[in-house]
C-alpha cells in the first residue's frame, strides 16, 4: 500500500511542523496569560482565562468532531491553523492603535482554542490514514514527545521574548509556527477518509452514530470512562504542584519551577522511550501500569516528611513519565479499533469528557485540598489512582480490549 510505503516520510513531515507549532503556541499562550497577570493582577482573570481556554473543546468537541468527520480533514488542520495564526494577528493590531481591553484578549483566546478544538481530533483522525497500525503506539509516543518539549522550552522562550519585545514578538513567532504547519501539512498527501456513513443524514443523527461506534466497542467504551475517572482525579493535582512545593515543603518559586521542569523531562523520556520501543504488546499493560505508577507516586509524595522535597522531585519525574504510556496508547486503541469515518466525532467525544472531567477535578480539589491539608490531598489522590487501577485490572471487558477491533 503507498500508506505503508510513504508512511514514515509523511508522518514524520507532519510531526515536524506540528512540533514547532506546538511550541510557539505555548510561546504565545504563557505570554498572554503574562500579560494579563502584569495588566490586571487579578486571580479572577487568570481562572477566566484558564475557563476559556478549555471551554470550546469541552462544549462544543462532540459536535466539531461531526464536522471533522464530513469535512477534508487536511482542509481542516490547515484551516484551523490559519484561525489561530490570524487571531494572534488581530490581537497586534489592536494592540499596536490601542491598550488591550481584557474582553478583546479573552475573545481571541476562545478563537484559538475553538481552533484547536478543530485541529486534535482531525490530527488524530488522520494519523490512522497514514500510519500502519502496528506503528500507532510509537507514533503516538512521539507525539506525546512533542508535547513534553512544548511544556519544556515554551515558557523559557515565552519568558525570553516578552521581556525583551512584549506580547508582540510572541504572536509573530506563533504566526510563523502556524505558517511552517500550513506547509507541511499540504506537502503530504493524506487520503481521504470513507464517506460512506457520511452525510446521509442530519446533524444529531450522526452524532449519535459518532457516539455509538464507541459505545459499541465495550472495551473502549470502558476504556473511555476510567480515563475520565482518571483525569478527574489526577488533573486538579497538576495545579497543586506550587502549593506541595512551597508551602508544605517550605520551598520558594525556584523549588516550584524544578517540579513543573522534571515533570515535563519525565514526559519527555516516557514520550521517546514509548516512540522507540512500542510499549508492552498487551496494550492495557501499558495503561494499567501507567495508572499503577502514578498512584504509587502520588502516595509516596502525601507520606513524605516536610524535608523530602527532593524525593517528591523523583515522584513527580515518575509521574511524567507514566502519563505517555497512557495517553499515547489510549489514543493509538481508539486509532485502531474505530473505522476511520467515525474518529473526528469519536476523538472529539474523548475530548470534551476529558475537558469537563478537569473542572469537576478542580473544584473538588479546591474544596476540600485547603480543609485537608494539600500533602493528605496527594496522600488520598494517590489511593484512588491504585484503586482505579485494581478495578481496571480486574474488569474483563478491558482484558480483551487487543481483541475488540470493530469489523466494517
Amino acid at each position: 500500500m503507498e500508506k505503508i510505503r510513504n508512511w514514515k516520510q509523511d508522518f514524520y513531515t507532519i510531526w515536524a511542523g506540528q512540533a514547532v507549532s506546538l511550541i510557539t503556541s505555548g510561546v504565545l499562550q504563557m505570554a498572554i496569560i503574562w500579560h494579563l497577570t502584569n495588566t490586571t493582577g487579578s486571580a479572577m482573570v487568570l481562572s477566566m482565562a484558564t475557563l476559556v481556554g478549555f471551554l470550546p473543546q469541552a462544549v462544543l468537541g462532540s459536535a466539531i468532531g461531526v464536522l471533522v468527520d464530513r469535512w477534508n480533514r487536511k482542509m481542516v488542520m490547515i484551516g484551523a491553523d490559519v484561525i489561530i495564526a490570524c487571531a494572534g494577528l488581530v490581537l497586534t493590531v489592536i494592540s499596536l492603535s490601542a491598550e488591550l481591553p481584557v474582553w478583546i484578549v479573552m475573545l481571541i483566546l476562545f478563537i484559538r482554542s475553538v481552533g484547536t478544538a478543530f485541529h486534535s481530533p482531525a490530527l488524530s483522525a488522520v494519523t490512522p490514514l497514514l500510519v500502519p497500525e502496528e506503528q500507532l503506539v510509537k507514533c503516538a509516543g512521539y507525539t506525546q514527545s512533542i508535547q513534553s518539549a512544548s511544556f519544556i522550552l515554551s515558557p523559557a522562550i515565552a519568558a525570553f521574548l516578552y521581556a525583551k519585545w512584549g506580547l508582540n514578538s510572541a504572536v509573530a513567532l506563533d504566526v510563523f509556527g502556524a505558517i511552517i504547519a500550513c506547509i507541511t501539512v499540504a506537502m503530504v498527501h493524506i487520503p481521504k477518509q470513507p464517506i460512506e456513513a457520511l452525510q446521509q443524514e442530519n446533524f444529531f443523527t450522526e452524532l449519535r452514530i459518532g457516539y455509538n461506534a464507541i459505545r459499541q466497542n465495550k472495551a473502549l467504551f470502558t476504556l473511555l470512562w476510567i480515563g475520565a475517572i482518571n483525569m478527574f482525579i489526577y488533573m486538579p493535582i497538576n495545579a497543586l504542584f506550587p502549593l506541595m512545593s512551597m508551602n508544605y515543603f517550605e520551598g520558594s518559586t525556584l523549588h516550584a519551577s524544578v517540579v513543573e521542569i522534571v515533570f515535563a523531562v519525565g514526559m519527555l523520556l516516557g514520550g521517546l522511550l514509548l516512540g522507540a520501543w512500542g510499549g508492552f504488546k498487551k496494550r492495557m499493560a501499558n495503561i494499567i501500569g501507567s495508572i499503577f505508577l502514578m498512584g504509587v507516586s502520588l502516595t509516596v509524595s502525601g507520606l513524605l516528611p516536610t524535608n523530602g522535597f527532593m524525593i517528591f522531585a523523583i515522584c513527580c519525574t515518575l509521574m511524567g513519565f507514566s502519563a505517555p504510556f497512557y495517553n499515547g496508547v489510549q489514543t493509538a486503541l481508539f486509532q485502531e479499533q474505530i473505522q476511520p469515518e467515525y474518529l473526528g466525532r469519536v476523538f472529539g467525544l474523548l475530548g470534551s469528557i476529558m475537558s469537563f472531567a478537569m473542572p469537576l477535578g478542580l473544584v473538588v480539589s479546591g474544596a476540600f485540598a485547603d480543609q485537608i491539608g494539600v500533602n493528605r490531598w496527594f496522600l488520598f489522590s494517590g489511593m484512588a489512582i491504585l484503586l482505579l487501577a485494581i478495578i481496571a485490572l480486574c474488569l474483563p471487558q478491558l482484558r480483551k480490549v487487543d481483541n475488540q477491533k470493530q469489523k466494517s
